[in-house]
């Protein structure tokens, strides 16, 4: 075969096998196709979308079939891209087409169904079926359509309202069989407001009808770009002209843009104080090495950690290289990337989960491109095809919502520093609250602590007090959710016109609901955890698998109508200050008003500008946000989460505590900080009220030291689940048999039931796996991985979580 001409390709598909498949490349193909490119194969009865890992012409022992489509001209994923997967399989115990999947943010191109056919019985019965049907049977109208030819799940819902019920009776008589297409999507199909048109030439010799004539002329009179929604206005019929034209080659059809944000001038550098100009003269003398090396930024809220970052990328661009921000919230996004998008104008771009398809597909292209050289993004944008990366910066790198809960379970800040290190670039980690691994790394010397030992413009930290709830009560006799040193203090700063933060991290109204004649409480139906009542939705909600009910009138186990609510969540705390304070504009964000993106920006853009005068909120509110009017932070109850069964709930509740203390006093206005508890002498309470982050981390380091906890070993969670509990319970049984004795230098906690025994109707066990060597965990965790597949359990009977961050 000439060189650069292959027969077959290796093939890594999403699925759970960890493993590539080899097809047969159609002489179309065989000169197209390169690793990291995007490819449609059948497999089984479905069509799925997998990547090119490799091109040869050895042939394989069983028949290949056919490779179905291209979907690329070049690599979506490059060679160091590829490499950075295979390290997240391995490191992770994760299926490596499972890996490449996540790193894919373009799925908007891929349009997904299926295809519905009769099988030979069903074409027999469909013969008796329709002589013998009423005329308005959904099932024989299923059968008369089929009969004809295989249908689009999309046309028989279109066509008939109760094709659905129809189908899958059909399914389990085995009547109709079902496949699974990818096809890939016509760019052309898409809603008009979200298409940009621009005249490419005007096209001779071709026929044209009146209404591409009519937009032809517009466009030649209007040169640039144009909205389709818009051109609908000026010329008829312009949306489906447009669309004839693109496919004529006569216009240009590509997605809008996402805004990034007000346009307005590029922002003028601050001057650096002195603790700023050390660490960014550190980290400069990297960038210009172009070497590899990780730094950890320490410095208080409001230090100016954000400005070193922004020098950093000045330098990285000044040679021509790229840089990569990742943020841990998507609240935190807009707010940053206003702040980029104003120093570096439309080289920015965003990569988060709560983009559209068809806008992180628009974001990815434009970084792929080169467009966009510095990329602020959540997790996933550590997959970003940036080109001639430079430097990586990860900002609170602390925080849990880096690590990803579901396949495959990796954590961004540990992937960056891997990309980085392929890639030769430089590395900053940013925190107040550096998480105990990191320090511990700077502590051996592995990263270098780079220090901000003060607030920018020397302003002070703000004022904490712990308020003891206990003594409250002693005093009060009231059993209240507010100390009356907070409400004053709230009062006060709704007089003087400054802002509040008010934080409870839970959701909801009420914790749980119970009867007071026999003590039952309302649980969920699918987990052994009880239901929260959300008063505004009128409803009993479960957080973890969202199953919801409606709020009983008697208890449903002995009839009594003496059903009462119990707890409190940021819902209550927002209804209960509008009671103490009528007059107040009172916003909350959590989970339950803030859904997406959208609503994120409105609440704390109202908010910014001064709309509202409190906001209510869980840990979301925590980080961030640099808000100069807010003088008062009320922490409603700081012992949440202490009481989880949780190696590292001390340090959640320290960093929490610590980075939503932050937010008071960041303009010219001191701020204070009340902290309500019932646990005032618990070392990480007391330690975040001191901010004394030194202190907290050698006592939390001499716990983990005693207790082989990270950073003191390699850590893994085995958690064997089923529906069944009995399946479960043989499962997690032969499992330990099979890792016992474990090797050496391991030990292995467990099987014992889950913190929450019972998670959407799954009954699950877990093994807590220590290690002195990271090699010998990873060999036994793939041991473990291979004893699953030999025994044929199912794909989501055993979750293997490497360095988890909780162990519920």
């Amino acid at each position: 075969m000439p060189e650069g001409v292959y027969l077959y390709c290796d093939v890594s598909l999403p699925v759970p096998l960890d493993q590539p498949f080899t097809y047969s490349l159609p002489e179309t193909l065989r000169h197209r196709v390169k690793p990291g490119c995007r490819l449609i194969v059948p497999f089984g009865t479905r069509k799925m979308t997998g990547v090119a890992l490799a091109c040869h012409d050895q042939k394989p022992e069983m028949p290949a079939r056919d490779a179905l489509r291209l979907l690329d001209a070049e690599p979506v994923l490059d060679a160091g891209l590829l490499a950075l997967g295979r390290w997240i399989s391995g490191y992770y115990c994760a299926p490596l087409g499972e890996v490449l999947r996540a790193m894919l943010p373009i799925s908007a191109e891929i349009r997904r169904g299926k295809i519905y056919a009769l099988t030979d019985s069903g074409r027999d019965a469909a013969r008796q079926l329709l002589l013998d049907a009423a005329p308005d049977d959904p099932v024989a109208a299923v059968l008369r359509l089929l009969d004809r030819r295989p249908l689009s799940a999309a046309y028989l819902a279109r066509t008939l309202p109760l094709a659905d019920k129809a189908i899958r009776s059909l399914e389990r008589k085995g009547f109709v069989v079902a496949e699974q297409v990818e096809t890939e999507r016509d760019p052309l199909r898409a809603p008009s407001e979200k298409l940009r048109v621009e005249l490419v030439r005007e096209p001779p010799g071709l026929k044209l009808n009146k209404a591409e004539r009519e937009l032809i002329a517009f466009l030649a009179l209007h040169p640039g770009s144009h909205n389709l929604k818009d051109l609908e206005g000026m010329v008829r019929n312009a949306s489906p002209a447009a669309r004839s034209l693109a496919r004529k080659k006569a216009v240009s059809l590509r997605p809008e843009p996402v805004p990034l944000g007000a346009a307005g001038p590029v922002r003028v550098p601050h001057t650096l104080n002195p603790a700023q100009s050390a660490a960014f003269s550190q980290i400069r003398a990297v960038i210009e090495e172009r070497r590899f090396h990780t730094f950890l930024l320490y410095g208080f809220t409001g230090s100016g950690k954000t400005e070193v970052y922004l020098n950093a990328i000045d330098a990285v661009l000044a040679q021509g290289r790229s840089a990569l921000l990742m943020v841990p919230e998507i609240a935190l996004t807009p707010a940053v990337a206003g702040q980029f998008f104003h120093r570096f104008g439309q080289r920015v771009a965003i990569l988060h989960s709560a983009f559209t398809d068809a806008e992180r597909a628009d974001q990815w292209r434009r970084i792929r491109s080169g467009a966009a050289s510095v990329v602020v993004g959540t997790r996933s944008g550590v997959f970003a095809p940036v080109r001639n990366l430079g430097l990586i910066v990860v900002d609170e790198e602390h925080d849990q919502s880096y690590k990803q809960e579901e396949t495959p379970r990796y954590n961004g800040r540990d992937v960056a520093i891997v990309r980085a290190q392929e890639a030769g670039a430089c590395v900053v980690l940013g925190s107040a609250t550096p998480s105990l691994e990191s320090r511990y790394n700077a502590e051996r010397g592995k990263y270098t602590l780079l220090e901000l030992p003060g607030r920018i413009e020397e302003r002070p930290l703000p004022q904490v007090e712990l308020l003891d709830m206990r003594t409250e009560f002693l005093e009060t006799r009231k059993q209240a959710t507010f100390s009356r040193r907070l409400l004053e203090a709230v009062g006060q700063r709704l007089a003087n016109g400054e802002q509040t933060i008010v934080l409870l991290n839970r959701r909801g109204f009420s914790s749980f609901v119970a009867c007071r004649a026999c003590g039952e409480r309302i649980q969920c139906a699918n987990c052994s955890v009880t239901l929260t009542f959300h008063r505004r939705d009128r409803r009993l909600l479960c957080h973890y698998c969202n199953y919801a009910e409606k709020v009983p009138s008697v208890c449903p186990k002995c009839q009594s109508e003496y059903i009462y609510f119990l707890g409190v969540g940021s819902e209550k705390v927002e209804d209960q200050l509008h009671a103490a304070f009528p007059e107040a504009r009172i916003a909350r964000l959590d989970r339950d008003t803030a859904t997406g993106k959208r609503q994120y920006e409105s609440i704390l853009d109202g908010f910014r500008e001064g709309s509202y005068d409190i906001l209510v909120g869980t840990q979301m509110i925590a980080k961030g946000h640099d808000i100069p009017n807010v003088t008062l932070v009320g922490v409603v109850s700081a012992d949440v989460g202490l009481g989880i069964p949780d190696f590292r709930a001390g340090e959640r509740t320290f960093q929490l505590l610590t980075q939503v203390a932050g937010r008071a006093g960041r303009g010219s206005l001191p701020g204070i900080v009340l902290i309500q508890t019932i646990n005032p002498d618990h070392y990480a309470i007391r330690m975040a009220a001191a901010q004394d982050y030194p202190a907290f981390f050698r006592k939390e380091l001499t716990f983990r030291r005693m207790m082989h906890y990270p950073p003191f070993s390699a850590m893994a969670n085995l958690l064997v689940r089923h529906e069944r509990q009995e399946m479960a319970l043989r499962m997690s049984a032969e499992l330990a048999n099979h890792i016992t004795p474990p090797p050496e230098k391991i030990r292995i906690l467990g099987p014992a039931e889950a913190p929450v025994p019972r998670l959407k109707a799954e009954y699950r066990y877990q093994f807590l796996v220590k290690s002195a060597s990271r090699k010998a965990l990873n060999e036994l965790l793939h041991r473990v991985r291979n004893f699953a597949q030999q025994n044929k359990w199912g794909a989501a009977a055993l979750v293997i979580d490497v360095d988890p961050l909780t162990l519920t």
